[in-house]
């Protein structure tokens, strides 16, 4: 067998090192031509690299969460025969938007022990073997079996594969406790403290203590939003303005307008109508649909309209971009809104699909809430975020009636919008929202 070395290729976009997401294969895998071997991500795009060679994994290099550079050796791979011409890692075509696979135990780098390189040339079906024996846990797991001074072989794992779960490790430790009652540990039939005198009235059994402690590893998508928060809040000095709005007309509006769509129309939503008002306002407050480079010190305002709609998908979120919404009527609004936040969610967005928002919009739906404090999606200075709408007296002309009200909350850039320039474009984006009929003339 020939020696191969599978290294990180080149995915473009200036990229010079990428995150590992997921394994797709172990040591002492056979691995076909083509066959998926690891997904790595960059920035918030996940890309399966495959195998350009068939032959048996012999060792793999790095783990979930971990940055290699581009040119790094990922994987060492046995051929099954000589090419011609070695082989090269092949990138692949343009990266889309999906949600880092966690690894499976199957192919966890750190939870599978690696075989040893001779064996497996000697005999990878008995490396597989030997694979599937081994004990599989978390490396938290592992850590707190260590630390009880616990083999895992001695724990049968309810976990996929025989995995070993912090709940076996639990139930294990529960048993060594009732064959073996620590020094100090009440007597049989002795009151334990806490529990009930016997003779007196009980609630039922008293709740059972917890004392697992579960570490999970921030990769992947997860990762790259904790940074740009990070970044957001610690470079921006946010301040919130929450208003509240009344909707009655705009969703009887609204209800019309779905009940009398075409079949290839999408059902209209708020957000929508947000878009237009935006697109309206923009050439009366320019200042709020900018971007804004705080280490030049140069403020870029846009006459085009790119709003990103922060969207919650599987992964984490994302904030794919309905770009030039000026040009676009409610219905075009309403259906690249549904386009855009579909592909995000299910992992088809271009990465021009994810990035150069001008302002964002951000809403939970029925989930909003009373008010927010959003954060402001960086280089931008303003992001607004509808919150629920709900059905409440108010009083109107000195009488009191029930009307559909929503919170809008906005947080904008302090270094660049007033205080009082927030308020106005507010109140401005409510005279629309409320009297909807102004989106159209």
């Amino acid at each position: 067998m020939t020696p191969f070395e599978f290294r990180l290729p080149d995915v473009g976009e200036g990229t010079t090192e990428a995150e590992i997401g997921a394994w797709h294969v172990a040591p002492g895998t056979r691995i076909e031509e083509d066959q998926p071997l690891v997904d790595v991500l960059t920035d918030k795009a996940s890309v399966e690299m495959t195998s350009p060679v068939a032959g048996i994994v012999v060792a793999i290099h790095g783990s979930p969460g971990d940055r290699m550079a581009v040119g790094a050796v990922l994987a060492e791979i046995e051929l099954d025969e000589s090419p011609a011409a070695a082989p090269t890692a092949r990138a692949p075509a343009t990266p889309t938007a999906t949600t880092p696979a966690p690894a499976t135990p199957a192919t966890d780098p750190v939870a599978t022990p690696a075989a040893a390189p001779a064996a497996v040339a000697a005999s990878p079906a008995a490396a597989a073997t030997s694979l599937a024996a081994a004990s599989l846990a978390s490396p938290a797991t592992r850590r707190r079996a260590r630390e009880l001074g616990i083999a895992l072989e001695a724990i049968h794992g309810t976990g996929p594969d025989g995995r070993v779960t912090d709940a076996d490790l639990d139930a294990f430790v529960a048993t060594l406790a009732r064959r073996s009652p620590t020094p100090g540990a009440p007597t049989p039939g002795a009151p334990t403290p806490g529990a009930p005198t016997p003779g007196a009235p009980t609630l039922g059994a008293p709740p059972a203590r917890r004392e697992a402690v579960h570490d999970i590893k921030i990769i992947g998508l997860r990762r790259a939003i904790a940074r740009s928060m990070t970044e957001s809040k610690r470079r921006i000095p946010h301040f919130t303005y929450v208003e509240e709005f009344d909707l009655t007309d705009l969703e009887a509006l609204r209800r019309e307008l779905n009940a009398t769509r075409g079949a290839d129309q999408p059902k209209l939503t708020p957000l929508p109508f947000f878009m237009r008002a935006l697109a309206r306002l923009v050439p009366e407050f320019p200042r709020v649909n900018a971007r804004y480079d705080d280490e030049a010190e140069v403020l870029s305002t846009y006459e085009a309209v790119h709003v990103g709609i922060a969207t919650q998908t599987d992964g984490g979120l994302l904030v794919p971009v309905v770009r030039h919404v000026e040009a676009l009527d409610l219905w075009g609004c309403a259906h690249e809104l549904k386009r855009i936040t579909t592909a995000a969610r299910d992992g088809t967005a271009r990465r021009d699909e994810l990035g150069g928002s001008t302002i964002t919009l951000t809403s939970l739906g029925a989930l909003g809430g009373i008010a927010a404090t959003p954060i402001i999606n960086h280089p931008e200075v303003a992001i607004l975020g509808p919150n629920k709408l709900v059905e409440r007296p108010v009083v109107r002309n000195g009488a009191i009636t029930i009307r559909t009200m929503m919170n809008l909350s906005a947080s904008f850039d302090h270094r660049i919008v007033d205080g009082a320039d927030a308020a106005r474009f507010v109140q401005a984006l409510k005279r629309l929202i409320e009297m909807p009929a102004l989106l159209f003339v």
